[in-house]
């Protein structure tokens, strides 16, 4: 089956700062001022500069425009139990909001009986009925995606940028999330499921999955740098090293192949770009033991049995 690809094109404007009308204006001279007798964001009405920018002075941030990303370890259930709300809406029947009035009309019922706690927790046993059908429990669904450049990793974006989702559309009726990220110009394995309990223990920071990368360079990758990956070295969000390092190419100094456990945001990149190299080209050829093969960019596959066996003992 193929991807969807249709591509949103709306864009969301942008709203401007508000002014801030100042009540002391003693002792505030023009670097205090932002056009037109507004008080600058950087200034309060004392004279002293705000560490915090816009804190406290009435002025609004405004939006930075980053997706809010909607991944498997924190949006898909987590484990067997979940909160009846949460059963209707992954059951297709309706959204969360609109279940909490269903449940509150005393339409939905649990073994016979009708239950109107929007937080009780539904269990795999549960006979649950909805206006006297029996809803059935989600199964749990596997797809695994080759990324395409150019799509962001989350279900949704404010912004109506094209998501892993537009490709994934038709894959399942289950309602799937990626797990973990990539970001928008790095392509490859990306895994999206509803299964949250292996999408956390998948990226958990302790003991996340083995992924390989294909890193492309601006400029030849040197032995001595080789060795400082190898060894380690330190980040702003603190130090990392690499599991495996290789030249797959020995003629080729431009590309390396690169194996880490850690999914910290932008890793790979901010490993390279922290010793004088540019990522031209990012490409995950394997995520936790998964792999690409015979899958064109774009296109996705559901896992079999013996994929989802291995993902299981990895935990």
């Amino acid at each position: 089956m193929g991807p969807q690809t249709n591509e949103p094109t709306s864009q969301p404007g942008q709203p401007g700062p508000q002014p801030y009308e100042p009540w002391n204006m003693e002792g505030l001279g023009p670097k205090h001022f932002s056009g037109e007798g507004r008080i600058h964001p950087k200034y309060g009405t004392d004279g002293r500069e705000r560490k915090s920018g816009f804190a406290n002075t009435g002025f609004r941030k405004q939006p930075t425009g980053r997706p809010k990303f909607k991944t498997a370890e924190e949006y898909a259930p987590d484990s067997d139990t979940m909160r009846l709300n949460r059963y209707l809406a992954h059951a297709g029947i309706c959204s969360r909001r609109e279940a909490d009035d269903l449940i509150a009309q005393g339409l939905v019922t649990i073994n016979g009986q009708v239950v109107t706690e929007m937080g009780y927790k539904v269990g795999p046993g549960d006979d649950v009925r909805y206006a006297g059908e029996r809803l059935k429990s989600e199964r749990k669904v596997y797809v695994l995606l080759n990324k395409p450049k150019g799509f962001i990793t989350t279900v949704d974006d404010e912004r109506a940028r094209k998501t892993v989702m537009d490709l994934v559309r038709n894959a399942c009726r289950e309602r799937i999330y990626p797990v973990g990220r990539l970001d928008r110009g790095t392509t490859g394995v990306l895994l999206l499921t509803n299964d949250g309990a292996m999408a956390k223990k998948l990226t958990h920071p302790s003991h996340g999955a083995h992924k390989i990368y294909h890193v492309t360079l601006d400029k030849p990758f040197s032995p001595a740098d080789a060795d400082k990956l190898k060894r380690g070295i330190n980040l702003e969000d603190g130090p990392v090293a690499v599991d495996k390092l290789e030249m797959p190419d020995p003629e080729n100094p431009f590309e390396v192949g690169v194996e880490i456990h850690v999914g910290r945001n932008r890793i790979v990149r901010r490993m390279f770009g922290a010793l004088g190299y540019e990522v031209v080209k990012l490409d995950r050829t394997v995520f936790a033991g998964l792999t690409k093969k015979n899958l064109s960019r774009g296109q996705y596959r559901l896992l079999n049995e013996k994929e989802i066996s291995f993902l299981k003992i990895l935990q």
